[in-house]
């Protein structure tokens, strides 16, 4: 006969499968807000980046004509738009590398989801023990 207050093994299951869905409802919430805080960690440089690529594009065009029309006063017009056309793309490449750099800094890695699911690794062992 059961005293008062203990359950059955089905309803013990039962505890279980619901904690468990629980468990895994919450850690899917977790990965999901994580991912949107990277994603708006990584809006930055993704930001930097296109900024550079507008500017080397408007770069290209504004400094090869002012540059080209003064120095084609010194030398030959094709090597002036030439060295012009070299200075500004190395800028572009620069800006580019910066912001490929600090996208490269933002973490892909969940560690607070890696967290949690060692911990409910840790609690269902025990639980099972």
């Amino acid at each position: 006969m059961r005293e008062h207050g203990e359950r059955s093994l089905p309803e013990v299951v039962q505890d279980m499968f619901r904690n468990v869905q629980e468990i895994l409802r919450s850690e899917f919430q977790l990965a999901k807000t994580e991912v949107k805080e990277e994603a708006a960690e990584a809006a930055t440089p993704i930001m930097v980046m296109g900024v550079g690529v507008v500017l080397a594009i408007y770069g290209v065009g504004f400094l090869l004509l002012a540059a080209v029309y003064g120095l084609a006063t010194i030398m030959a017009l094709w090597s002036a738009a030439l060295l012009v056309g070299v200075v500004v793309a190395m800028i572009a490449v620069l800006l580019i590398n910066v912001g490929r750099g600090k996208l490269k800094r933002v973490s892909v890695k969940s560690e607070k989801l890696i967290a949690s699911l060692q911990e409910d690794v840790r609690w269902a062992k025990k639980q099972i023990e």
